[in-house]
């Protein structure tokens, strides 16, 4: 069996106004009626295949949680430390043979028979010790995304020859004509103690601090809280960071599912433009005229564009954001979005 752990962190300032720290990214319908989490975890809710899963958040995002999937596995995190430590606390409460299935809670899958034809080759990959990452076939030169480096054939994988962090166009346009680049889709599968493992090796401060936090920590129904003060106590990093780029046994797997990570507007736009088609994707009382790649999503107030190309308008409650899809990743950086 395939144990998913599903990772419910950040705020998701980039699509703000409509994601804002107090009812973020994860928790809204953005792609059809369910939300971002509620879609991860109905993509591993196949008994035959997977286990129970397991979510780890932050104590602010626990009332969504509960609203919008009942009772789950729940391990709460003291303090926001970033992907390393929040999978090592998922890992410690396994078995160490059990195979994980690491899944951010707000990314976007189109195609799951895709997935979990990626996720069955993934964990085979796991179940000989390797740490395997999901690797995306590039469908476009985006510079958004990290990269992977495919290197030598392992199974139904390859080995990891490097990560590559975000490019600029020329390069992205590189990566996506040589055919050896993937991008780093953020999904993992290993076994617990495997990665447990690697941890120590090569974080050994954030291993012991965890495993105290484990030991220091309580349970409460389906619910665990780790030890706050050996956990505040951590340094935190990302588990690429921490761990992929360090371990010998890196593995990816490439998969063609249709993913984003919904990670600004213009990949939300993107996102709805392919379930729906048309050139402009409306959502809310909107008319566009002469114009083109328009985006409007309005929770209210009636939205006319006329006239101007590569536009994405946001009405949320007193808020208005306006901006050009090119410069989508820099809404994190508004004063509304920063400043909350």
């Amino acid at each position: 069996m395939i144990n998913p752990i599903i990772l419910s962190g950040g705020s998701g300032t980039r699509l703000w106004p409509r994601s804002r720290r107090s009812h973020p990214k994860p928790f809204l319908p953005l792609l059809g009626e369910r939300t971002l989490f509620q879609q991860a975890l109905d993509r591993v809710s196949d008994t035959a295949f997977f286990a129970q899963p397991t979510i780890v958040a932050g104590e602010a995002h626990t009332r969504f949680i509960t609203e919008q999937a009942g009772q789950h596995g729940l391990i709460v995190e003291p303090a926001a430390k970033n992907t390393a430590p929040a999978i090592a606390l998922a890992a410690s409460l396994l078995p160490r043979e059990a195979i994980m299935l690491v899944c951010p809670s707000d990314h976007h899958i189109a195609n799951e028979a895709a997935f979990l034809a990626g996720a069955k080759k993934a964990a085979s990959l796991a179940a000989d010790g390797n740490l395997v990452s999901f690797g995306i076939a590039p469908d476009r030169p985006a510079t958004g995304y990290g990269y992977i480096k495919l290197g030598d054939a392992l199974g139904d994988g390859h080995r990891i020859e490097r990560f590559v962090e975000k490019p600029d166009l020329d390069r992205a346009r590189e990566f996506l004509a040589s055919g050896d680049y993937v991008w780093n889709g953020g999904i993992f599968a290993f076994q617990a103690g495997a990665f447990l493992g690697e941890l120590a090796k090569h974080r050994p401060e954030m291993a012991e601090a965890v495993a105290a936090s484990v030991e220091g920590g309580s349970w409460t129904d389906e619910r665990f809280d780790p030890d706050a003060g050996q956990f505040g106590a951590i340094a935190g990093e990302s588990v690429d960071y921490a761990v992929m780029e360090n371990t010998a046994q890196a593995a990816v797997v490439a998969a063609d599912m249709g993913w984003s990570d919904i990670g600004d507007w213009n990949a939300l736009f993107e996102a709805r433009a392919a379930q729906g088609g048309g050139e402009n994707v409306l959502s809310g009382p909107a008319e566009v005229k002469s114009a083109k790649s328009v985006m409007i999503d309005t929770d209210g107030p009636r939205i006319s564009l006329l006239g101007f190309d590569n536009a994405i308008v946001v009405v949320d409650g007193d808020e208005i954001l306006v901006l050009n899809r090119d410069h989508a990743q820099e809404v994190g950086k508004l004063d509304g979005a920063a400043n909350q």
